[in-house]
């Protein structure tokens, strides 16, 4: 069990995404392999929008649990999800021997009305947990944002969210991607004051290419410090150099986390098994 890891040692987990089109399955199992080799203590599978190729993630989460003999959490999220569909999702989990889940809000999808999301059957993540603990026997997991939800009216406002999804059942949480280690120590210390007592994972995501600050980080709302913008501003247009460096500022934040007391680490990996494996050599050598 998943849970189960985190009191007795430093722990290392990955993320993956299924692949886009079908034809590119046999090159994902090959990097699930990859994967595989590194013993990472889970690996989270996401989600598309809306719940879109949801199977692929069962799938792929399937051949984790199955294949690796690696515990799988799968990604599940509840802004395009009824429940129906949301329950037929978790029986082809729990039929396929996966019995966790990452419970997620999810982003809107790009094509969904005002009309649909305003309709959706649940509102935040929390509701969805509420639900799959009354109507599953499944795990269940969180997330969390150092530097809050991009859409919450504050960091407390964030924080009593957090903990409504501790009360809802959450079991552990990982946090959203970050770069700047205070922000995430002072995030630790307002959840201990708050109350939330489970296992917080650090998502950390190696920065490898610029054009990833115009994106994912976009999205998740993370700040910038200026030593990673200077690593952009230096290498950002030499992508050998930029992806060691990028890699390199992974390495110095995790060790710095370690050394800091926080022994769980989540890396969203973007299906690269070489720049996983080059981190976790770096930090357990």
């Amino acid at each position: 069990m998943i849970q189960n890891i985190f009191a007795n040692k430093r722990s290392i987990s990955f993320e993956v995404f299924p692949p886009k089109k079908d034809g590119e399955f046999e090159a994902a199992f090959e990097i699930l392999d990859d994967m595989g080799k590194l013993s990472p203590d889970f690996i989270s599978v996401t989600y598309g929008a809306g719940g879109s190729r949801s199977g692929k993630t069962v799938e792929i989460a399937s051949y984790i649990q199955n294949h690796l003999g690696i515990d799988a959490m799968a990604h599940v999220t509840c802004v395009g999800s009824k429940k129906e569909q949301l329950l037929d999702v978790c029986k082809a989990l729990k039929d396929n021997g996966v019995g966790h889940v990452l419970a997620l809000r999810g982003d809107r999808p790009k094509d969904m009305i005002d009309e649909q999301f305003d309709s959706r059957d649940f509102a935040h993540a929390s509701d969805m947990m509420c639900f799959l603990k009354d109507n599953t026997d499944l795990h269940l997991s969180g997330a969390c944002y150092p530097e809050k939800h991009f859409e919450s009216f504050s960091l407390e406002s964030d924080l009593n969210n957090l903990k409504r999804k501790q009360e809802a059942g959450a079991e552990f949480l990982i946090s959203q991607l970050f770069f700047d280690n205070d922000f995430y120590y002072n995030f630790l210390e307002k959840t201990e004051k708050k109350g939330i007592t489970i296992p917080i994972c650090a998502g950390i995501m190696p920065i490898t290419s610029a054009k990833q600050i115009g994106t994912t980080i976009t999205l998740a709302g993370s700040s910038v410090p200026k030593a990673l913008a200077d690593i952009i501003a230096n290498y950002g247009d030499n992508p050998d150099d930029m992806r060691k460096a990028g890699i390199d500022y992974a390495i110095r934040q995790i060790r710095d986390l370690q050394e800091n007391g926080v022994n769980d680490i989540h890396i969203y990996t973007m299906n690269k098994p070489k720049m996983a494996k080059e981190i976790v050599e770096a930090i357990y050598r």
